[in-house]
């Protein structure tokens, strides 16, 4: 392999290790603050570190000049901002019910919903993604599903939070090539930030006191997961070989759960391992499929 591709390679993984262990900062973030109270400080923090790079990207002429790229950028961004709090404020809510472990695995599922979505735009998901879905549904059967055929409530969270991520993935694909990548990222977390302090002030106790007792967690989620990682997913993408990156970021389940043990003491039962092995199958064939030949 080329020396560049595998740097790509150390990157991508160092970012899905970030996005893993985040899994976990966001659960102990809530031991001292409310769901949208963390999220709110959070993705602020996220979009003051992108700052530097959205200065270092924005091009000698300034802004956005034809008014319908800019009509675009705002309405666009705005509803990418919209769909990015409810997919946050769902994940960050299921946190307070359910494992670190479990929610990464769950979350990744996104991959699988992400093209069985493309149906309602005519295109037709390849045999790979179907028989990838099939294995997550079963690996989620194992994993969330109760004795009496019940899915826990906290899971059932993580999965809806699942589809949204599936449609801003869909918005960002659809945007990206319209807009500026960085500056659409800026101002998503930006509204996702400020929805979520509006929500926080309504419905939960903010004080500064129990947000400096959340500080680590908080940093962590704001600059590293979101900041940082975001940054290095940009450059490692550059060089990286499709089928790698879609490997290597497959791997942010497996380091949730990872996390969830090293650090919170989280366990799988072995129907619970097996079903994160079959959903982790899953997202991989999916997502691999289109590299067969």
């Amino acid at each position: 392999m080329k020396a560049a591709t595998v740097k790509s390679d150390v990157i991508l993984l160092l970012t899905a290790a970030i996005w893993g262990f985040a899994f976990v900062a966001q659960r102990m973030g809530m031991d001292y603050v409310g769901p949208f109270t963390y999220n709110g400080v959070r993705f602020a923090l996220g979009s003051l570190t992108l700052a530097p790079l959205l200065l270092a990207a924005r091009p000698p002429s300034g802004p956005i000049a034809a008014p319908m790229a800019s009509r675009l950028f705002i309405c666009g961004g705005g509803a990418l901002g919209v769909v990015l709090f409810v997919a946050a404020s769902l994940q960050q809510a299921a946190l307070l019910y359910t494992t670190a472990g479990k929610a990464g695995f769950i979350t990744g599922l996104y991959v699988v919903i992400v093209p069985i979505l493309g149906l309602f735009w005519k295109q037709r998901p390849s045999i790979g993604t179907w028989a990838g879905a099939l294995f997550c549904a079963a690996g989620l059967y194992l994993l969330s599903v109760t004795a009496d055929f019940q899915m826990e409530y906290g899971d059932l969270l993580v999965l809806a939070s699942a589809v949204f991520w599936s449609f801003q993935v869909l918005l960002v694909a659809w945007l990206s090539p319209r807009t500026r990548p960085v500056e659409l990222a800026f101002y998503q977390f930006s509204i996702c930030s400020l929805l979520s302090l509006i929500t926080a002030v309504w419905f939960e106790t903010v004080a500064w006191a129990s947000i400096y007792a959340a500080a680590l967690p908080i940093l962590y989620g704001g600059v590293l997961s979101v900041g940082v990682a975001y940054t290095l997913q940009v450059v490692a993408q550059r060089e990286a070989h499709p089928a790698h990156a879609s490997i290597l970021m497959s791997l942010e389940a497996v380091f949730a759960a990872l996390g969830g043990w090293m650090v919170l003491g989280e366990t799988l039962s072995l129907r619970s391992g097996v079903g994160c092995a079959l959903m982790l199958a899953g997202m991989l064939l999916s997502q691999l499929w289109a590299f067969k030949k």
